[in-house]
C-alpha cells in the first residue's frame, strides 16, 4: 500500500494534467457561410481575442433577407438569422457566427450609398455578440448599378472588370487597392463582436 506521503505527491501531478487537458481542449466554430474570406476573418478574430485551439467550418445557411440587404436593420437581421440557423443545425458546435454585408439605400433613386457588414456570434451559454464593420461610401458608378437592382458583388465585377469579388478582395479591397481586403475588413468586426465573450463578468444586452 502506498504511504500517505506518496499519495499526496501524486495529486499535484493529476491536477496539472487536468489543467493541461483543459487548456488544449478544442472548441468548434461554425461560420454560417462557405465564403473563405468570412471563415478566415472568423479564425483571425478568435485567435486574436480568445487564443486557443479551434476547428472552424464554413456551412452555408440562408439569411432570411434579400440577397442584397438594403438597410442597416435588414443587414443585422440577416447576420442574426444565419448565426441562429447554424446554431439550430450544427448543435454540437461551441460558437456560431453569422456575417452579412449590406448597403444603406434609404433613398433608392438618388444620393450616396454606404456599404458595411454586421457580425453576430452566439455561444452555447446563450451569449450574443454583435458588431458592425466600418462603413464607407461607394462610387457613383457602383451606386448606379445598385439602383438598377444589381447586387454589390455583381456591380463590382461589372465596374472593375473582375470576377468573383465576393470571395476575394471585395468592394473594400478594390477601392483601397488591397490595403484593406475583405478578410481584414471583417476581422476587426469579429474582434468587436467577441467583446462579451472576453468580458464574461460584465453584462451586455
Amino acid at each position: 500500500m502506498a504511504s500517505p506521503e506518496n499519495s499526496l505527491n501524486v495529486l499535484p501531478d493529476i491536477d496539472i494534467n487536468i489543467k493541461a487537458n483543459m487548456a488544449t481542449a478544442t472548441s468548434s466554430i461554425v461560420v454560417a457561410s462557405e465564403n473563405p474570406t468570412k471563415v478566415r476573418a472568423t479564425q483571425l478574430g478568435f485567435e486574436s481575442v480568445l487564443p486557443g485551439s479551434y476547428t472552424i467550418r464554413g456551412v452555408s445557411f440562408p439569411s432570411g433577407v434579400p440577397n442584397q440587404p438594403l438597410t442597416d436593420e435588414e443587414t443585422l437581421r440577416g447576420a442574426l438569422n444565419r448565426a441562429r440557423g447554424a446554431q439550430s443545425s450544427e448543435v454540437e458546435a461551441d460558437y456560431w457566427v453569422g456575417i452579412e454585408g449590406g448597403i444603406d439605400m434609404s433613398d433608392k433613386q438618388e444620393g450616396p450609398i454606404m456599404n458595411f457588414a454586421w457580425v453576430v456570434v452566439l455561444d452555447r451559454q446563450g451569449r450574443v455578440g454583435k458588431a458592425r464593420t466600418a462603413a464607407y461610401y461607394l462610387p457613383e458608378e457602383t451606386a448606379a448599378c445598385l439602383r438598377r437592382g444589381m447586387e454589390l458583388g455583381d456591380a463590382d465585377n461589372f465596374v472593375f472588370g473582375q470576377t468573383d469579388t465576393r470571395s476575394n478582395k471585395g468592394s473594400v479591397g478594390l477601392l483601397t487597392d488591397g490595403v484593406i481586403d475583405r478578410t481584414a475588413y471583417y476581422h476587426h468586426a469579429v474582434i468587436l463582436a467577441l467583446i462579451p465573450f472576453k468580458n464574461k463578468n460584465l453584462t451586455f444586452v
